[in-house]
């Protein structure tokens, strides 16, 4: 297959397509994803086969725990994308939405209108599940959109990729609304990130490598995070009930995904109260443990010491694995200074019972996502309400935290006149 002019092709054909869906209208839209979503239910035998090679694939090929979980399409993970596609089709259309009419001295009225990006390029790594929550954002947000797949979900990307174009031709959208990369050529994309011509923005979903290699070559803009260094600080007013539960959640309810927590941060005044308790848990769980001086003396009085040395490395690590850094602080003051200097800006949690400290956390704290008293596992589009989400961003331009509807829409001026003119 000649790359080169394939990427070209898909990418002229998506630029025609984003015409036809920017103007299609919110029924149409919502009807297609309700037929995707019949289409999917009515497919879990080719869909789940499917997914199989891809593990097997996986399995033969030494791919990490991590990355098979990722890979891994169960029954309720189907049952997930369906239900996502239901609540993004119930979900407000953004497209059209006008804002901020005001009549100027001239006697015009300026506006701003909510307007597709266009055509979106998503390029992600070995969850398949994505395939169906950025097909179903760019279409309700009226994009058209090229999906790239990791070559370990090949199978299962194009089983999926077969239902969406049936849903879309029940609906009478045309297939090329969604694209989804055929070629495992890693050709492919370099020519996708570098097509202004006929993309208009890329988001990468993957590891750091990944991520750093797209924001470095492309040519059109990207919207990213590059890390999930998340952190939970447990405070001396924290109910100690809670902050267990959040603590061992965030950590353990699953490892390979960018809102886990990574690095636990416990005020030194409650830690002999709390610590040896999350330990033991953790330890159960099976969870690696590395922490600073303090910890380690701790734990080494109390429980003789499951804990390793912590190392500078490790305050900056994003693990995606049952591995935990844990350090013990003088206050709230010196958890905000070492998640200030540490964290990937992606999700913060404080646990705390004293209202004025998690306010002062939630406005100092420099985060997409900042938490009081919850789990950094609530930072996700379907948790938010956005119904899917086709990443999260740490930019701070455009769009920032789950990147859903709104996220993949831009604005416009508009101006209402009369037969006005500027004197």
């Amino acid at each position: 297959m000649d790359v080169v002019s394939y990427m070209q092709d898909v990418g002229q054909r998506a630029r025609a397509a984003s015409r036809l869906i920017s103007r299609a209208d919110t029924g149409t839209k919502n009807a297609a994803l309700r037929a995707i979503a019949e289409v999917l239910d009515a497919s879990r035998e080719a869909l789940a086969a499917a997914n199989q090679k891809d593990m097997a694939q996986g399995r033969d090929n030494g791919l990490d725990a991590a990355l098979l979980d990722r890979l891994e399409l169960t029954p309720a993970g189907i049952d997930g994308m369906i239900e996502g596609l239901h609540q993004v089709a119930a979900l407000p259309d953004p497209v059209g939405e006008v804002s901020d009419m005001n009549y100027r001295p001239s006697g015009i009225q300026v506006g701003k209108m909510r307007v597709p990006l266009g055509v979106v390029g998503i390029i992600y790594e070995s969850r398949p599940n994505v395939t169906v929550e950025a097909a179903s954002l760019c279409l309700k947000s009226g994009n058209a959109t090229i999906l790239r797949g990791g070559s370990e979900a090949i199978d299962s990307n194009q089983a999926i990729a077969r239902c969406i174009e049936a849903g879309l031709a029940a609906s009478g959208l045309p297939s090329d609304v969604v694209q989804v990369i055929t070629t495992t050529d890693r050709a492919a994309v370099g020519e996708l990130i570098t097509m202004p011509d006929y993309v208009d923005v890329i988001v990468p979903r993957g590891g750091k490598g990944l991520i750093e290699r797209i924001s470095r070559d492309a040519r059109v803009p990207v919207i990213k995070h590059l890390d999930g260094v998340c952190h939970v600080y447990i405070d001396d007013k924290a109910d100690l009930e809670k902050a267990f539960a959040i603590a061992v959640n965030a950590k353990t309810h699953r490892y390979g995904v960018c809102n886990a927590m990574e690095t636990l941060l416990v005020a030194e005044s409650i830690a002999e109260d709390i610590l040896p308790r999350l330990v033991a848990a953790y330890v159960e769980l099976g969870v690696e443990l590395r922490g600073c001086e303090a910890t380690r003396k701790l734990l080494d009085t109390i429980s003789g010491n499951p804990v390793a040395v912590a190392n500078e490395d490790d305050w900056y690590a994003e693990y995606l694995a049952p591995i935990l850094a844990i350090r013990v602080v003088a206050d709230m003051d010196a958890a905000m200074d070492h998640i200030n200097t540490y964290s990937s800006q992606h999700t913060e949690a404080i646990v705390t019972e004293d209202y004025t400290r998690g306010r002062r956390f939630l406005n100092e704290v420099d985060s997409s996502s900042v938490m009081i008293n919850a789990s950094t596992r609530f930072a996700d589009g379907f948790e938010y309400g956005l119904g899917a989400e086709i990443g999260i961003s740490t930019d701070k331009i455009h769009a920032r935290g789950p990147v859903g509807l709104e996220g993949l829409t831009s604005q416009k001026y508009i101006v209402l006149g009369d037969g006005h003119i500027r004197v």
